[in-house]
């Protein structure tokens, strides 16, 4: 199981569970799915983070800050990193930043994260991995409902059959209820954040329910 990383959510997820983040934008989203990541990570286990909005370095300075040390105590972070090179940046790959050439590029995405999944697998001894993709909405800016679905279909069965967990944050404000409603149809359950520091909370196994943050 995998605990949720949050003092006011008790509850764990299992080995191949996908949850789909929600809510307008700057209500936490991606600081909630780094939260679950950072939790893993004081654990030993693999942190990767897609991201579709800001630079690789740009993610790990924000994550660093979950950790009391800052740089000396925060973890490796795995980063897959869609958006370099549209500024023009020369890149190249390393241990634990890879790079695809735009979010539109998601097979490469899909590739990029199955190959930390298995460094971290033969290379580091990691069996158990938390991927947080951040975010959907400029995927679906790049590419058409279709694309994303059938990539959406092919990582969710990668973080299921690797036995990870992940999350996915999308803005819903920016889309229409089909758009949000396709995206739901690929997630085991969804915890939908609002400007006011709510969660609502609809997971396997669990009642419904929503919680101050």
């Amino acid at each position: 199981m995998y605990d949720i990383g949050h003092d006011r959510l008790d509850f764990a997820l299992d080995p191949g569970t996908n949850v789909l983040v929600t809510g307008p934008p700057l209500c936490g989203k991606r600081r909630f799915g780094m939260q679950a990541l950072a939790a893993g990570s004081r654990r030993s286990e693999g942190a990767i983070v897609v991201t579709t909005r800001d630079t690789a370095d740009r993610v790990r300075s924000d994550y660093r800050t979950l950790f009391a040390g800052g740089d000396e105590d925060a973890p490796p972070l795995g980063v897959v990193d869609a958006v370099s090179e549209t500024f023009g940046q020369s890149v190249t790959d390393d241990q634990y930043t890879k790079y695809t050439s735009s979010p539109k590029d998601m097979s490469s995405i899909g590739i990029k994260f199955s190959e930390f999944v298995q460094s971290y697998y033969t290379e580091d001894g990691i069996e158990r991995t938390r991927v947080l993709v951040d975010s959907l909405s400029p995927l679906l800016v790049y590419s058409n409902l279709q694309g994303v679905f059938r990539f959406m279909h092919m990582f969710t069965s990668r973080v299921d059959n690797a036995g990870a967990v992940g999350f996915y944050t999308v803005t819903s404000t920016a889309h229409d209820d089909e758009t949000m409603n396709s995206l739901t149809q690929l997630v085991d359950g969804t915890i939908e954040l609002t400007e006011d520091g709510t969660a609502t909370i609809r997971l396997p196994n669990l009642d419904d329910q929503t919680v101050d943050l």
